[in-house]
């Protein structure tokens, strides 16, 4: 029997039964709104053995490189959309997969990506990104753009898409729910206008994990996506999308320095282990690079946070100086909760999954690059 205690540091824990209720909670979200289907984002598993959870019987995913879309195809899942704005020197590799079975669509704001996708001799099909405030990609729903790129498009128009990213700055459940509104009213008035201009309008998708679990309404939505949901981390726990106790990835760290004159201790776990990403500074609560927890992820340390990150070292203290060096001897094993799991997890080639305690009862995969 494998444990934490037998793993090398750092290495990237996954445990099932929160996953498991992650995963239900979010089917069950979605399940209040008949007729729309949950299509899982796979960018943040990037796991077969995760999506045969998230996705059962093959069903429709998300993804976000041409190296999860090979991978999931590969795995079985043909319905997907590669939801990051198509260059159209990919466009090839998409269409040889579809070629072989998969039903791959992309997604376009541009007016010469639109072009390359409409003469490409392979078959493609695609969905107009539609901006509903977040300010990254996608044409604006009134726009005249909007028009222009599905008539490029002519019979290759498979839908539109949006995403909510700006839900990220919600602090209530009154305010996720005011944008999750926002965003579907904004991608069904862009499917509106297509289907008056004569435009068949298949896929009216929208979603990130937020308004999914906040939106009153999916009235024209076909389906909803999102996938932070599957792990959560320290900022989606402060932003409502899950409670504390919901976190289901964690960093294996070990303990490789004790610093009394500053109290604080080492750890073989830094910026490479952990990421960089300080989404939680501009949370209620700043956890720095991430929260230590006990061997058995508990948070009995107190707020122990990972304040400063080396390539390979974190350094954790206690903001009131309580940290028990005692109990942290050079070489104890700990396990850090994430700021951002997407991003901590892509340091990672696999999974060592537990079910609620130490022993390790799988490795799953991952499959990383672009």
């Amino acid at each position: 029997m494998t444990t934490l205690d037998d793993l090398p540091t750092p290495s990237l824990v996954l445990d099932l039964g929160i996953l498991r209720a992650n995963l239900a909670g979010m089917a069950a979200a979605v399940a209040r709104h008949p007729g729309v289907r949950l299509r899982p984002h796979m960018k943040t598993a990037k796991s077969l053995d995760v999506a045969a959870l998230a996705a059962p019987d093959h069903g429709p995913i998300t993804v976000s490189t041409l190296a999860e879309a090979r991978y999931f195809f590969d795995g079985g899942y043909k319905d997907q959309i590669y939801a990051v704005g198509i260059a159209p020197a990919k466009l090839d590799a998409v269409a040889a997969l579809n070629a072989q079975g998969a039903e791959i669509k992309v997604i376009v704001d541009d007016a010469e990506a639109a072009a390359a996708i409409a003469a490409h001799p392979g078959p493609l099909s695609a969905l107009v990104e539609v901006d509903v405030g977040e300010g990254r990609g996608g044409v604006a729903p009134e726009s005249g753009a909007l028009l222009a790129l599905a008539a490029t498009l002519g019979a290759r128009l498979a839908g539109v898409l949006t995403h909510a990213g700006h839900s990220y700055a919600g602090r209530s459940d009154e305010e996720m729910a005011r944008i999750a509104e926002v965003e579907r009213a904004g991608v069904v008035r862009a499917a509106e206008r297509l289907r008056e201009a004569g435009h068949k309008v298949g896929i009216v998708s929208l979603g990130s994990s937020p308004t999914a679990l906040h939106g009153a309404s999916m009235e024209g939505i076909t389906e909803v996506r999102a996938g932070v949901y599957m792990f959560g981390d320290l900022f989606q726990m402060q932003i409502g999308t899950h409670a504390p106790e919901a976190i289901a990835l964690t960093v294996l760290a070990s303990v490789i320095g004790r610093k009394p004159e500053r109290e604080a201790v080492l750890l073989d776990s830094g910026a490479l282990a952990l990421s960089k990403d300080r989404s939680t500074q501009a949370a209620p609560k700043d956890y720095g690079f991430g929260l230590m927890l006990d061997l058995d992820g508990r948070a009995s340390f107190g707020e122990a946070l990972v304040v400063r990150t080396h390539q390979e070292h974190g350094e954790v203290k206690r903001q009131d100086g309580g940290l028990d060096l005692a109990r942290l001897p050079a070489g104890a094993r700990v396990r850090v909760a994430p700021n951002h799991a997407c991003l901590t997890a892509a340091a990672y080639d696999r999974y060592h999954v537990v079910d609620g305690g130490r022993e390790v009862v799988a490795i799953w995969d991952r499959v990383n690059g672009w």
